[in-house]
């Protein structure tokens, strides 16, 4: 994480990253992310998610409290799962958030993942259980109270996800879809003034 110095931009509100499954804070998009916030003096945080849903949520709404508390705001970005994690957390807090190839349905998705298995970077082994599966049931968002709070950028060539779950589920949100690409969201680096442009518009902390 980048926390930046006195004499960088002031007023900004706190920002939390969220990776994908199996993915960690050195993946290309956390990396790109952190480049671009170290260059315009925006605090970002990129924690390790490596605990099941309800024990990630449980950190992350910690987390959040306390940037709200220190910086008078937060914003958040969310990759694949992540996404998913983001939009329960906006919405719970009524935040806006950017989420990238966000997940839609995980809990029917990771069943093919139950068992052991190894992250992308770190090699660490991870436990995937039926138990996680209800744990990321029980965070869905049927409904998002304020869809506009939502930028969301999909490729149509993502080859983990179908990209059409996400366009119907934020279809009254700021609703991005670029053809081809692929689930890591080729050209992430070129999106980030745009994505930040939206998250620092307006932020709202008001926790429900």
């Amino acid at each position: 994480s980048f926390t930046p110095s006195n004499a960088a931009r002031t007023n900004t509100p706190y920002v939390l990253y969220l990776h994908g499954f199996l993915s960690s804070p050195q993946s290309l998009k956390a990396k790109q992310a952190l480049t671009y916030c170290q260059q315009q003096g925006i605090e970002i945080d990129i924690p390790a998610l490596t605990e099941g849903p309800a024990a990630t949520i449980a950190a992350l709404r910690e987390r959040l409290e306390a940037g709200i508390a220190r910086t008078g705001g937060a914003v958040l970005i969310g990759s694949s799962l992540g996404g998913y994690y983001a939009t329960y957390l906006a919405n719970h807090y009524g935040l806006r958030a950017a989420l990238i190839n966000p997940a839609v349905r995980p809990y029917l998705l990771l069943r093919d993942y139950l068992g052991e298995q190894r992250n992308y970077h770190t090699g660490a082994v991870h436990e995937v259980t039926e138990e996680q599966m209800q744990e990321l049931l029980d965070i869905e968002v049927e409904m998002l109270a304020t869809p506009e709070n939502f930028r969301v950028m999909l490729q149509t060539g993502d080859e983990t996800l179908d990209y059409t779950e996400a366009a119907t589920k934020y279809a009254e949100s700021s609703l991005h879809i670029h053809q081809g690409g692929d689930h890591s969201y080729q050209g992430f680096d070129n999106e980030l003034p745009q994505l930040f442009a939206f998250l620092l518009s307006r932020t709202a902390t008001k926790a429900r």
